[in-house]
């Protein structure tokens, strides 16, 4: 099996540009919404639009949103030391523990990569609608890791994904089928949540006349944030037990076929130029590592890019690499001694 040929790889140049143009797009993007965060004019809230109230916003004080992006930055980087290079379950375990604790509880789920999206898309289509540049750093952070290395985010250190692993106890399989029908709906989501807050719906006042309220039906139907806040109305409670009721035999349901982010984070992981990588010359293909992914992300023995999550289970499970890390222990105390 180490002779195995690679059947259509593309040559390094078409990978290259595969990977090059869609950092381009995201380049372009973020310089259109940073530039256009430059020429807004002075808030008025009057008139006949709308804007999404947010029920917990950022701290007012620049250095704790400063310490919110350092935090996503140094645990986005540690996810990709602890995932491609350590090949470690136990850190990306701990390290999700403290995206929990942290960006889940402490920080009540805002801000958020997911809700961003949002806020984002309003700041691009309305003239009067801001957003800080921390909301930004969340929007465009995990994106840009996912272009290098995968949804990294996913697997360590977001809140939603963190909490559902935790529920985790005896996953089943899911169909190929359903799981791939059940797949469009992020984007069918994504596209919704894009929709309502660029556009929204046109409502008519006491004084009778045309608005236009936007919504962040993201944020407005986020099944744990209720959970973070230990608040909010009786049915999210509802909802997010139930997700998390069969998150115990599914693992990461929200994630799978219902996140957003998700959605688009799997865009960029297709072309990322470092993945989780299950490779016939490195290992045995027993299929230890497809009965460990609890969320269908193991194909014909190779680590599907758009669906992996960035868990480290597949190298948990794999004998070859349980027999390298104890030559790496062994190394470490002959060195020590």
């Amino acid at each position: 099996m180490g002779n195995r040929p690679q059947l259509g790889r593309p040559p390094a140049r078409a990978r290259g540009l595969r990977f090059i143009v869609p950092v381009l797009v995201l380049a372009v993007l973020a310089a259109a919404v940073v530039s256009a965060q430059w020429q807004k004019a002075p808030p008025d809230f009057g008139g006949s639009y709308g804007f999404p109230t947010p029920t917990h916003p950022e701290p007012r004080a620049t250095w704790l949103r400063a310490v919110d992006v350092a935090a996503l930055a140094a645990a986005l980087g540690l996810a990709v030391w602890l995932v491609l290079v350590r090949r470690s379950r136990r850190g990306v375990t701990l390290l999700s523990a403290f995206a929990l604790a942290y960006f889940g509880f402490y920080r009540q789920g805002c801000i958020c990569p997911i809700g961003s999206i949002q806020n984002v898309t309003l700041s691009l289509v309305d003239p009067q609608y801001a957003v800080s540049l921390g909301v930004l750093a969340f929007f465009f952070l995990p994106l840009g890791a996912a272009f290098f290395f995968g949804r990294i985010f996913c697997g360590g250190v977001c809140p939603l994904g963190a909490i559902q692993d935790l529920v985790l106890l005896r996953p089943v399989r899911i169909p190929r089928k359903l799981d791939r029908v059940l797949g469009w709906l992020p984007y069918l989501y994504l596209a919704a949540a894009v929709f309502f807050a660029a556009f929204g719906f046109q409502v008519r006042t006491a004084a009778g006349q045309l608005a236009t309220v936007r919504r962040f039906v993201i944020c407005e139907w986020d099944p744990f944030v209720g959970f973070f806040r230990l608040a909010g109305p009786f049915s999210m409670f509802a909802i997010g037990a139930g997700f998390l009721l069969l998150g115990t035999l599914v693992g990461r349901p929200y994630c799978r076929w219902l996140c957003p982010y998700g959605a688009l984070l799997a865009i960029p992981s297709r072309v990322a130029w470092r993945n989780v990588s299950i490779t016939p010359d490195e290992e045995l293909d027993c299929g230890l590592c497809a009965d460990a992914c609890p969320f269908g992300a193991i194909r014909d023995l190779r680590a599907d890019r758009a669906a992996c999550l960035a868990c480290a289970r597949c190298y948990d499970s794999c004998p070859r690499q349980r027999e390298l890390a104890r030559g790496r222990s062994r190394q470490r105390l002959s060195v020590a001694s």
